[in-house]
């Protein structure tokens, strides 16, 4: 148990049997009346936003989460598998829980599993990724001076849409959170 006023970003709150993470909070001591804490809590489970107010010293239930960096091993066809690097031990994830994430997910990389009381909540990937890019069109030489894209199949299997002068067989850097490209990267 905590306080209103110990809270925190990325703090987990269980409300009503829902966990929330605290993505912004803000105090506030109105003119007449006591204090709040006005914040933005995000549903774990669905993705929802919600915006909501406390009294100022209400307790509140901070879930206990457990992030650790695990290694992505395989999929077997109806989950995925990470590994604890330290102690050896392999969690399945379902497909609902890694989401998009597993467009960037490559073997034998590494990745944040979050859990709470032995329950998988997401899995989170660094901020970008390099992929080989496994097939794109050819870019025209007269293309490379527009500033235009083209659609590109990363190793993965994902689509993102990269520049003209990029080839097949080159590796470009990708943004996780939107599946945006950052560059290309030297070899």
């Amino acid at each position: 148990m905590a306080t209103t006023n110990d809270l925190k970003n990325g703090m987990v709150l269980n409300l009503d049997g829902q966990l929330w993470s605290v993505t912004w909070f803000q105090h506030h001591k109105p003119g007449k009346g006591g204090a709040v804490v006005r914040t933005k809590l995000k549903n774990i489970e669905s993705g929802k936003t919600v915006d909501k107010t406390f009294n100022a010293d209400v307790k509140v239930d901070v879930a206990n989460v457990d992030k650790r960096t695990m290694q992505y091993l395989y999929n077997d066809g109806t989950s995925y598998v990470f590994m604890d690097p330290t102690s050896f031990e392999q969690l399945e994830v379902p497909p609902e829980i890694v989401g998009d994430a597993s467009q960037y997910l490559l073997e034998n990389q590494d990745a944040i599993v979050a859990t709470n009381d032995g329950r998988v909540l997401y899995v989170e990937l660094p901020a970008s990724v390099e992929l080989l890019v496994e097939y794109t069109e050819p870019g025209l030489q007269g293309d490379r001076s527009t500033g235009g894209t083209k659609p590109a199949r990363l190793e993965t299997g994902a689509e993102v849409n990269v520049p003209l002068f990029i080839t097949t067989g080159e590796k470009v850097k990708v943004d996780t959170r939107d599946g945006s490209y950052l560059g290309r990267v030297s070899q």
